[in-house]
């Protein structure tokens, strides 16, 4: 798949074919077909690849911890292949790594008192944050090592007309060196804390 993942790399997940992925290695397409049989069973594959660089928890370890690590470590993978964020949950046949991760975090949860409706919602929210958040922050149009200042100040807003959205770029970016990436922490704590007291509301 180091090929396939190459493809999409530089240029996205509408690249990846059979034919460009055997360029990549240098052979004919149909050489492909002995190893795999076709575009959709190559972008199981690639979802498979990714879904078994996500930390994988162990049932019964304290499932905030288990959370948090799955939560910066997929931010990680996928912040590096952002290509993935449209592929992990579309596949109609997924693989072994793929269930093993869906089970594992069930199972985490299951295994701390979460019921089957409070461990599904902690399972969808928790993955929505990580994945919306990385979307946003790979196509903000700045980085934190150059361009959050320079973009606040070209927006060139009327202070009377837009006071808080001015209040927050003065204090918060102006002079900061601001890195959007530093939100992740604290955003995920919220998640996680609004989770803890529904887990103590039904532990009760």
């Amino acid at each position: 798949m180091a090929a396939a993942m190459a493809v999409a790399d530089a240029g996205g997940l509408a690249a990846v074919s059979m034919r460009t992925v055997a360029r990549e290695l240098g052979v004919e397409a149909m050489s492909l077909y002995h190893h795999v049989d076709g575009k959709d069973a190559m972008l199981d594959a690639l979802a498979e690849e990714i879904f078994s660089r996500f930390p994988l928890a162990e049932l019964g370890a304290p499932w905030r911890e288990a959370l948090t690590e799955r939560a910066h470590g997929a931010r990680t993978v996928l912040s590096a292949h952002p290509w993935a964020l449209v592929l992990l949950e579309s596949r109609g046949d997924p693989g072994p790594a793929v269930v093993r991760q869906h089970d594992r975090v069930l199972g985490v949860l299951r295994t701390n008192g979460f019921d089957v409706l409070l461990a599904g919602h902690a399972f969808s929210v928790v993955d929505a944050y990580v994945y919306g958040f990385v979307l946003t922050e790979t196509n903000l149009p700045f980085t934190p090592e150059v361009g959050a200042e320079e973009f606040a100040a070209g927006l060139e807003l009327a202070a009377e007309e837009y006071p808080y959205l001015t209040e927050f770029l003065e204090t918060r970016i102006v002079g900061q060196r601001y890195d959007y990436g530093d939100e992740f922490g604290y955003g995920l704590d919220l998640v996680l804390d609004q989770l803890e007291l529904r887990l103590a509301e039904l532990s009760g």
